[in-house]
């Protein structure tokens, strides 16, 4: 009778995994939550494949390949990122130590979702004008196919704006939250908890440097160093309580750590560029990757 009462409480995404309720569960009895490998390896690899690795199938496979009628590459790779991302980001938050907000976290997915799916059409039209002659690193007025384009109206944007949508609020936004959120319940009283064993190490600079990618070519800098300092002021509140960080928490927080790193130099790398200084104006200055690649690296072929 208990089994049967358990199995009615489990969601239908619980028993596909069954496996991963009883790990929560027994997590959940000793206060702590051990890393969790399988699921830091699969975001982190789905994230440099579906996500970094987008462009640069755009790049390798031949369009002729892809007609205009048709979905790119580029597109598959995002419906694929688009159900496996909000999937793995559910599993992540069930393993959490603690209940988390359902409606919170119900909201979250779907709205990134959405997000992610507007995202996919603003991609797929973006690459499609950089195979067409767009130059990234120019503003949409000084692009010469813009130039060209009748009538001028369907140009006239704000200089340093790229030529797409950018549904940041719907897609980044309900990401970092749903992060953060986890985040929050990633806290043990035992400090022998906290710690980070050696594989967890060896993943913090591929998950932190796709993190740096996110921030710079999505243009998020202010949102995610809000999420940074909003980790940074629960670790030490929390720290008074004296509770600490565990596993899972420490990876996060050292991976968000080596991004603010990464994009600083990034920005002090850069910071003399004439070209980007003039795409990228205003105070906070963060040129975006593929910007770089169509001036520096693009042109000189």
């Amino acid at each position: 009778d208990h089994d049967v009462r358990r199995r009615e409480e489990l969601t239908p995404v619980t028993w596909f995994l069954p496996r991963h309720s009883t790990v929560q569960a027994d997590e959940t009895a000793a206060g702590t939550a051990p890393f969790h490998l399988d699921l830091w390896f699969y975001f982190t690899l789905q994230n440099w494949v579906l996500d970094f690795g987008r462009p640069i199938a755009m790049l390798v496979f031949p369009l002729e390949w892809f007609p205009l009628n048709k979905p790119s590459v580029g597109d598959y790779f995002h419906m694929a990122y688009n159900v496996i991302t909000p999937f793995l980001l559910l599993k992540l938050v069930e393993r959490s130590p603690r209940t988390l907000p359902r409606a919170v976290i119900y909201v979250s997915v779907i709205t990134l979702v959405m997000g992610a799916s507007i995202h996919l059409v603003g991609d797929s039209v973006n690459h499609r004008l950089l195979f067409s002659g767009y130059q990234h690193h120019l503003s949409v007025r000084d692009n010469p196919i813009i130039k060209n384009l009748k009538p001028e109206t369907l140009g006239d944007e704000r200089p340093g704006r790229p030529l797409r949508p950018r549904p940041h609020c719907c897609r980044y936004v309900p990401f970092f939250l749903l992060l953060f959120v986890y985040f929050s319940g990633c806290f043990t009283a035992t400090k022998a908890a906290s710690s980070m064993p050696g594989v967890a190490l060896l993943l913090v600079m591929p998950s932190g440097l796709y993190y740096w990618y996110l921030v710079t070519e999505g243009q998020i800098f202010i949102l995610f160093i809000f999420t940074f300092f909003a980790m940074l002021a629960l670790v030490l509140h929390q720290k008074r309580k004296r509770l600490f960080l565990d596993s899972n928490g420490l990876f996060l927080f050292y991976s968000f750590a080596l991004t603010l790193l990464l994009v600083a130099l990034w920005v002090a790398w850069l910071w003399n560029d004439p070209v980007l200084r003039k795409k990228y104006p205003g105070v906070i200055y963060v040129p975006e990757p593929w910007a770089f690649y169509t001036l520096h690296i693009s042109s000189r072929h």
